[in-house]
């Protein structure tokens, strides 16, 4: 059977295998969703030491070691989900709440503070997942082509439909007591809005003052910040450290300049 590294994987991708041996705690830095197909195991993750069994469905975070020793044979089918695309989804699904996907980040790990949970869905609802999870299989041993991608996406929202309701997360109600909510509405943004954030977007590391992006746009300053904070949910400056980041991690992943330049 096929494993993460067989795999051609991108933001979404599942893989099915039979384990006969025990496996030592495992993590990967991508989220995974770990049905189990056939037979039972002892799980060891940060639940400690837990039976599965046909029917559940082991949900892990990135970076969370999960380990198996099968009683017997254990069949399971992985989905592996990436990172910046979960936290995506989460922006999406509560962008009313949210400035932006950075703070998106934070939002998720709120909302889902169980880093590794076991989902009892039943033999029935495995079988429901069945053919979804066997054609993001085929899908997924098949390089997968851009073509394919909003299929794929079909499949996985169509599992997570069936498996959502059985996550432990905390209560939106609590979470916005903590932080306070930013209520964002579509709108059409102010002109000066958009200046003042393709100025920041176009020279992140100039140290731009905010009077010098208020006259660009021929506000006060504290005129330009309350327009840009509308329209972004966050300051001028809070946007830029966002736009650093951003860069800064991109640069990471492309180039080869070392951390310090």
């Amino acid at each position: 059977m096929r494993g993460l590294n067989e795999c051609q994987y991108g933001p979404i991708a599942a893989c099915t295998r039979s384990i006969r041996s025990p496996t030592a705690p495992i993590s990967y830095h991508c989220a995974r969703l770990v049905v189990v197909r056939d037979g039972s195991a002892i799980l060891t993750s940060e639940f400690g030491e837990k039976p599965v069994r046909v029917g559940d469905v082991i949900a892990l975070a990135p970076d969370t070691p999960c380990g198996s020793e099968p009683e017997g044979t254990i069949t399971i089918t992985t989905v592996y989900l990436d990172h910046d695309y979960i936290v995506d989804q989460v922006f999406w699904q509560h962008s009313a709440l949210l400035a932006d996907r950075w703070d998106a980040r934070d939002f998720a790990d709120e909302l889902y503070p169980e880093r590794a949970q076991i989902l009892r869905l039943g033999e029935n609802g495995v079988r429901r997942l069945a053919p979804w999870l066997n054609e993001l299989v085929a899908l997924s041993a098949d390089s997968p082509s851009p073509e394919r991608f909003h299929r794929m996406q079909a499949l996985l929202f169509a599992v997570l439909d069936v498996v959502r309701p059985h996550v432990v997360t905390t209560p939106i109600r609590q979470i916005e007591a903590r932080r306070g909510a930013i209520r964002r509405r579509f709108a059409p943004l102010r002109a000066e809005a958009r200046t003042v954030a393709r100025l920041l977007r176009a020279e992140p590391a100039r140290r731009w003052r905010l009077a010098d992006l208020a006259a660009v746009v021929h506000l006060s300053t504290a005129q330009m910040s309350r327009v840009f904070t509308k329209a972004y949910g966050q300051t001028p400056i809070a946007y830029l450290a966002t736009v650093r980041v951003e860069t800064m991690t991109r640069l990471l992943r492309e180039t080869d300049l070392p951390v310090g330049s």
